[in-house]
């Protein structure tokens, strides 16, 4: 079967530093809540079953308390999806995740392109650019580099 992976970039952030803390602005807050209603309102994700995964940062731990309010789940902080972790370890993570169920990963870029691109064409320098709270859903038989296939990009203005 299938597994699932839902790959969210936070919200849009406040310039500031240190960079870990810098918190979502009031239109970051938008984009998350208008992503989070559209993944609620879905029939064919398993909400009851989906790990919320968050980078540690301020931002991105944000980001995720507003989709977890929406969708009901809890938020497991993850330090390995930092903006420059190497998505190679992530994938190395993912594959001893197998069968947790569908896996939503809230980070940042340029972490969430690089992994994108690993899983999907097997090279982190083909991943997508990533809008602020833009989710790439992938499926693949085994999340390892290059199994993965994009199943669908959704940013916030596609939900305008």
């Amino acid at each position: 079967m299938a597994e699932r992976l839902l790959i969210m970039r936070h919200g849009e952030a406040a310039p500031g530093h240190p960079d870990p803390q810098r918190p979502l602005t009031a239109q970051g807050r938008r984009e998350v809540t208008r992503v989070a209603g559209w993944l609620a309102g879905r029939d064919d994700l398993p909400v009851a079953r989906l790990r919320l995964l968050a980078s540690p940062y301020v931002r991105a731990q944000q980001t995720a308390e507003l989709v977890a309010g929406t969708l009901g789940c809890k938020i497991e902080s993850l330090s390995i999806i930092t903006p420059d972790d190497p998505p190679a370890a992530v994938v190395d993570w993912l594959l001893e995740q197998e069968g947790d169920g569908p896996l939503l990963v809230v980070s940042h870029m340029p972490l969430v392109g690089a992994l994108t691109g690993l899983l999907v064409e097997g090279r982190a320098e083909r991943g997508h650019g990533f809008p602020t709270a833009a989710v790439a859903e992938l499926e693949a038989d085994v999340l390892a580099a290059g199994c993965a296939r994009l199943v669908r990009f959704t940013s916030p203005v596609d939900l305008a």
